[in-house]
């Protein structure tokens, strides 16, 4: 069998109630089919549900509890999108600290959608090149990022993406940073930012 590009590589991702099910599951598979090993990381035990825009979809089990991870356990972060699923993450101080301390390390990040949300409460957006869903244009720019309306950017190990549709776009470069690992202009960046 031949090595697969993320074999031995850890990887976070973290959700709550509501994330948008494809940006959760499509990533999802492209990271486990390249060999790495996912957990779903939430703010509460068993299940979390799913969304299809504002309707229901599938229930997904959780892995771990927020309280219970390390950053330093993953090779990388991905944060799935979805209005609800990041707005209730981006309250909880234990999330927001696992965020930034993958940045804090250098480790690969990747957000799609309303995902950044999260990124702009960790402070880790300032001096960075980021896209989302339109409607978080002006909270990147107040918190000091640059805002594009891109299928894809990549600044320094961080991937972002804007919608569903951005999927392919997305899978492919969050597969390649979280490849190559380690970036130390992510450290440099975050610590700058702080």
């Amino acid at each position: 069998m031949a090595e697969k590009k993320l074999d031995g590589k850890r990887v976070a991702i973290v959700a709550t109630d509501m994330v948008e099910q494809v940006e959760l599951v499509e990533p999802r598979k492209a990271l486990d089919e390249a060999g790495a090993t996912t957990e779903l990381i939430s703010i509460r035990p068993g299940e979390i549900q799913g969304a299809n825009h504002h309707d229901k979809a599938d229930k997904h089990k959780v892995d771990k509890l927020i309280e219970e991870v390390d950053a330093g356990d993953y090779d990388a972060l991905m944060l799935p999108g979805g209005v609800a699923n990041p707005d209730e993450l981006r309250t909880n101080e234990n999330v927001v600290q696992f965020v930034r301390d993958f940045f804090e390390a250098g480790k690969p990040v990747a957000a799609i959608c309303h995902g950044p949300w999260v990124l702009v409460e960790a402070d880790v957006v300032s001096g960075r090149k980021v896209t989302s869903w339109p409607s978080l244009q002006t909270d990147i720019r107040n918190a000091g990022g640059e805002w594009v309306d891109e299928e894809v950017v990549v600044d320094s190990g961080l991937v972002t993406s804007r919608k569903p549709d951005d999927i392919p776009a997305f899978n492919e470069k969050m597969l390649e940073e979280f490849a190559e690992g380690m970036h130390s202009e992510q450290k440099e960046k975050a610590q700058t930012a702080r």
